[in-house]
C-alpha cells in the first residue's frame, strides 16, 4: 500500500506541474516556449529542430565542471555500465541540484539497475525542476508499466506526448496500453 501512494504522489505531482503551468526553476529553460509551442504542434515541419534547441538547453548546468559529469554519466550509460554512471551523476546531482538533466539522467541509470525506487525519487526532482521534461515523463511511464500500473503509465505517457508528439515509441506504449485496457475493461 505504501508503494502505492508513493506512485501516486510523484503522478499527482508530475501531472499537477503540468496542468497548473508551473514555470521551470533552471534558467537554462527561460526564453524556450516558443520551442516548447512549436514541438507540441504535430503538424509543424521545423520540431526537430526545436526538439534539439530544448535538448541542449537541457544538457547545460552552466558549469563546464558539471556537464563533464553529465557527459561522463551518459558514456558509462551507453556502455552499460551502470554503476558508473549512478557515481558520476550521483556527484553532479550532489553539487549541482537544480539541474534538471542530471536528476534525469540518473534516473535512467536507476532504471537501467532495475532500481525503480530511486529511479522514481529523481523523474519526481526532475518534473519539479522542468515539469516540460517529456522525457522524464515518458520514463515515468515506462517504471509504471512495469509496475504493472497501466493506467498510470498510460496517463504519464499522454503527458509525454502532449509536450512532443513526435516519439513514435511513446504512441506505441499509448497505442498498447489503451488496447490493453480497453480489453479489461470489458
Amino acid at each position: 500500500m505504501r508503494g502505492a501512494m508513493t506512485i501516486n504522489k510523484y503522478i499527482v505531482a508530475a501531472l499537477s506541474a503540468l496542468i497548473l503551468g508551473v514555470s521551470p526553476v533552471h534558467a537554462e529553460t527561460a526564453g524556450l516556449e516558443r520551442y516548447f509551442d512549436e514541438l507540441a504542434d504535430p503538424d509543424y515541419a521545423g520540431w526537430e529542430r526545436a526538439q534539439a534547441d530544448i535538448e541542449r538547453a537541457w544538457s547545460r548546468s552552466g558549469s563546464a565542471a558539471m556537464d563533464l559529469l553529465l557527459q561522463r554519466g551518459e558514456t558509462a550509460l551507453d556502455e552499460g555500465n551502470t554503476d558508473a554512471a549512478i557515481e558520476h551523476l550521483t556527484a553532479l546531482t550532489d553539487h549541482a541540484p537544480d539541474f534538471p538533466e542530471g536528476w534525469n539522467a540518473r534516473a535512467s541509470a536507476w532504471f537501467m539497475a532495475g532500481a525503480f525506487g530511486p529511479a522514481l525519487d529523481d523523474i519526481a526532482h526532475t518534473l519539479a525542476l522542468e515539469p516540460r521534461h517529456w522525457g522524464a515523463l515518458a520514463g515515468l511511464g515506462m517504471i509504471l508499466e512495469e509496475m504493472g500500473q497501466e493506467e498510470k503509465a498510460l496517463a504519464a505517457f499522454r503527458a509525454s506526448f502532449a509536450l512532443n508528439p513526435h516519439q513514435q515509441d511513446v504512441k506505441d506504449a499509448i497505442g498498447r496500453l489503451e488496447k490493453a485496457l480497453a480489453g479489461v475493461a470489458l
